[in-house]
């Protein structure tokens, strides 16, 4: 897994910037979700949503997909971030965060400097650049979405993400020599803020050839003010430097990740375990980066929800599928493959039909929720293969036809030519919430 990685950001889904050499070869292999959406909308819903197949919200909690795997023999790890995290508060720590023990027979956790990484510092909003240590926007601090590091040590051997595929590899080659069935969690730490990573990788992204999504005055007058979701990058977008800052800082956390992957895949290479090993690569939720004004996560459009998904699995031909996932599905996928019986309180469906035939479908809609308990404006969202239709209550609704608006610009909810998938997808909404409780 990776953190906060929006699925546009990567050449395998149409970027044409980013370098992902590790993730290029790894998509080449895998079927290929351009339709894979999240359920939570933050680290914490979404995590234990996935681990577990059940919607946030929801009182029902199955067991562990580790926990259930670990009764029929396998022996399962973790390695860095699974379950949610606090970043950059537990890689600092090295502490566990909001970790389920029982998932794992055993787990590890690394510690790393993160937004206190010697090197240059950078506060994109407020177009700070400085060596000093004082001031750093870290642990607790209302700006540390802002932040990135141009780290000095060049291979980033002092950074969570590092350690992370060190570990894996060392985990890879004990359970090569105990040759038991393994499940391995390798949860990465970027591009999830502060972004660090060797200026090397700055240096792959000069800032003034970043591309920066258009801001279009009045963009947001037809929708709820409910939809804005976590935002709060009023300076940037008054900041045309900071936000190409953003952009180079993305890239380069991104690009930094994917060389740690490498080391992963690499491995499995070495210990001859590539033709017997399914690998998932995905993460728990996408990023805002300048579209429509918005920044971060917490929102129901597309950036957010629309999340990478690849599955590498012994006698799957790798291929690309329109077929609509949800990250609840990874759970039934794991035990579909293993052959396994899935528990009966998983909300998930299996993914391997799609595996077999990328036409095939296992869900009509995928469906998003933003409901927490801190949340005051509770919204949901369902995304079918031509429409995405978000609810908020009394705060509004919103309509956006994804095949001639795919960029989500137009609300089409009091356009009376839609009256008609209005009604269905308000209907369908109204099916799919009654999963949740």
């Amino acid at each position: 897994m990776s953190d906060d990685l929006r699925g546009s950001a990567l050449p395998a889904y149409g970027d044409k910037i980013c370098q992902t050499p590790n993730l290029d070869r790894l998509a080449a292999q895998s079927m290929v979700f351009d339709r894979a959406y999240c359920q939570g909308l933050l680290c914490y819903p979404s995590r234990p949503s996935m681990m577990r197949s059940t919607y946030p919200g929801s009182k029902i909690k199955p067991i562990t997909l580790g926990e259930h795997l670990q009764k029929f023999g396998m022996h399962t790890s973790r390695v860095g971030k699974i379950f949610h995290m606090g970043v950059p508060n537990s890689p600092r720590n090295g502490d566990s965060g909001l970790d389920v023990p029982e998932c794992w027979t055993e787990f590890h956790n690394t510690k790393s400097p993160e937004t206190y990484t010697p090197g240059l510092y950078r506060q994109m909003n407020r177009g700070i650049a400085t060596r000093k240590m004082e001031g750093r926007q870290g642990i607790g601090t209302k700006e540390r979405y802002w932040a990135a590091v141009e780290a000095d040590i060049s291979d980033g051997s002092d950074q969570a993400d590092y350690l992370v595929a060190e570990k894996a590899v060392q985990l890879i080659k004990e359970r090569k020599e105990a040759s038991k069935p393994f499940f391995m969690g390798v949860g990465f730490f970027r591009p999830h803020y502060p972004m660090v990573a060797p200026k090397k990788f700055f240096d792959l992204y000069p800032v003034n050839q970043m591309k920066l999504p258009p801001i279009i005055a009045g963009d947001l007058d037809d929708i709820p003010r409910a939809a804005y979701g976590i935002n709060g990058g009023d300076l940037l977008n008054k900041s045309e430097k900071g936000r190409r800052e953003m952009w180079q800082a993305y890239y380069a956390s991104v690009t930094f990740m994917d060389e740690q992957l490498g080391k992963v895949l690499d491995e499995l290479d070495r210990q001859g375990l590539t033709d017997s090993t399914a690998i998932v690569f995905t993460t728990d939720h996408g990023y805002h980066l300048g579209e429509h004004g918005f920044w971060k996560k917490g929102n129901l459009h597309e950036e957010v929800t629309r999340v990478p998904l690849m599955i590498r699995a012994p006698g799957v031909k790798p291929g690309r599928t329109d077929s609509l996932a949800e990250l609840v599905d990874f759970y039934p996928t794991c035990t579909d493959l293993l052959g396994l019986p899935a528990p009966k309180k998983i909300v998930g469906n299996s993914l391997v039909p799609i595996l077999q035939n990328p036409e095939n479908k296992v869900r009509k809609t995928a469906l998003s929720l933003h409901n927490e308990k801190h949340i005051k404006n509770k919204g949901y969202a369902i995304r079918s293969n031509s429409w995405t239709y978000m609810n908020y209550g009394d705060q509004g609704e919103i309509l956006y036809d994804m095949v001639k608006d795919p960029h989500q610009y137009t609300n089409l909810i009091d356009n009376p030519d839609y009256l008609e998938t209005v009604r269905k997808a308000r209907k369908r909404l109204r099916l799919r919430l009654q999963q949740v409780q």
